[in-house]
């Protein structure tokens, strides 16, 4: 079977390429906002506050927005939050123009950021499955993936292309921009209706929550997952966003063109594990390979902390990739297979709270513990941290490891 074939779809075809461009954007963005915070402070504690002013309000407003995504049509929360967005992005964009953009601009912008995305992402998780038949849902979670892949790669190499020879701005523009064209393409969705046992208007919400926790507190594998998750995005995605800019420049003692590089490789290996994944009608097996391959990822994000030449990091890099492509994909099959489609908004919501939780204080620590310890000695604990995280739970939970 085909990875593509969920593209027959012309609705889903849309979505994907707008989500494909707005990806591209983000990292595009992404990369110029580390590097122009790095330059203007040199500070890895102003880095991890950026992150930690865009990751607050999405945890704090995820269980809204999955609330949201089960009560109102899912397409037309989509737009609205990418229409937002690209005002906020076209705003940081003529700040910047203007020479007046301050670090004080990028906090505000980050949360808008991070309010927003909260009411788009469980929105978008549960409109997918809609979109698309029962046979389609690998190819079409694969295809997902992939889109994230390619604004990782594409992003990255832009971002830095331009930095390097343009300045920010012309980045921070450009994410304006794929925004508004995402919400173009968003269009064909927007006559999706909601599945029929959707949130009725009238419910209360602590009503229309309280369901989504029970369905979540039911099933062990879930909640247990949700909790490794949180503990790992600690361990594992804070070091990540915050020490690659200053393992590049004070360890390494390399420029922006080393960390484009490195900040592809991971997604390449995204991509990869899609095209080969994504093709097979189903995963087996899928609590094992889930935590496994979480194991073997962070396994390969420790040898950042090593000094090992810049090839072997590359390789490291692309099994990352790779093995945390084959845990999303095990992921989001048992959700949206095992998940009532009228409580996806709920449980995706939930998912995300409890899975970033954690996370802005692990950025805090990380932002600190650079300072303190250095960036290379934050990957070689991390990453082993969360290897040991991992084999713990497919040891202890038997239930995990039998999850088909």
């Amino acid at each position: 079977m085909t990875v593509f074939r969920a593209l027959r779809n012309r609705t889903f075809a849309a979505l994907w390429l707008g989500q494909t461009l707005s990806r591209i954007g983000d990292f595009t963005y992404e990369l110029a906002l580390a590097w122009w915070v790095l330059k203007k402070t040199g500070s890895p504690q102003a880095t991890s506050l950026v992150l930690i002013f865009a990751l607050t309000p999405s945890v704090l407003f995820s269980l809204l927005g999955g609330v949201a995504a089960d009560k109102f049509a899912r397409a037309w929360l989509m737009l609205g939050s990418d229409i937002a967005r690209g005002v906020v992005a076209l705003a940081v964009a003529l700040l910047s123009a203007s020479g007046r953009l301050e670090v004080s601009h990028l906090y505000v912008a980050s949360l808008l950021f991070g309010f927003l995305d909260a009411f788009f992402q469980p929105a978008y998780a549960a409109l997918v499955p809609q979109l698309i038949s029962e046979d389609e849902r690998p190819s079409a979670t694969a295809l997902t993936g992939i889109s994230m892949s390619l604004g990782r790669i594409a992003g990255p190499a832009i971002g830095a292309g331009l930095v390097a020879a343009l300045g920010p701005t012309l980045a921070f523009s450009i994410n304006a921009v794929t925004f508004f064209v995402s919400s173009l393409l968003l269009l064909p969705a927007l006559g999706v209706r909601l599945p029929k046992a959707a949130i009725p208007h009238e419910a209360p919400l602590w009503q229309s929550l309280g369901e989504g926790f029970r369905t979540v507190r039911r099933q062990r594998w879930l909640w247990v997952s949700i909790v490794l998750f949180a503990l790992t995005n600690i361990t594992l995605v804070a070091p990540y966003c915050v020490c690659m800019p200053y393992l590049v420049t004070q360890v390494r003692h390399a420029g922006v063109g080393t960390l484009g590089i490195l900040y592809a490789a991971f997604p390449l290996g995204y991509l990869l594990g899609g095209l080969w994944l994504g093709r097979l009608p189903r995963l087996r097996r899928r609590g094992l390979v889930m935590h496994g391959a979480m194991a073997l990822a962070a396994t390969m994000l420790a040898l950042l902390g090593t000094r090992l030449p810049l090839p072997v990091l590359l390789v490291a890099a692309l099994i990352n990739g790779v093995a945390l492509e084959a845990n999303n994909l095990a992921w989001m099959g048992l959700l949206q297979e095992k998940i009532p489609p009228e409580q996806q908004g709920r449980v995706f919501s939930i998912d995300a709270m409890g899975s970033l939780a954690l996370l802005p204080l692990g950025l805090a620590l990380v932002g600190w513990g650079a300072v303190v310890l250095g960036p290379d000695k934050i990957f070689l604990l991390g990453g082993s941290v969360t290897t040991l995280l991992s084999l713990f739970v497919l040891v202890s939970v038997p239930s995990l490891r039998q999850l088909d």
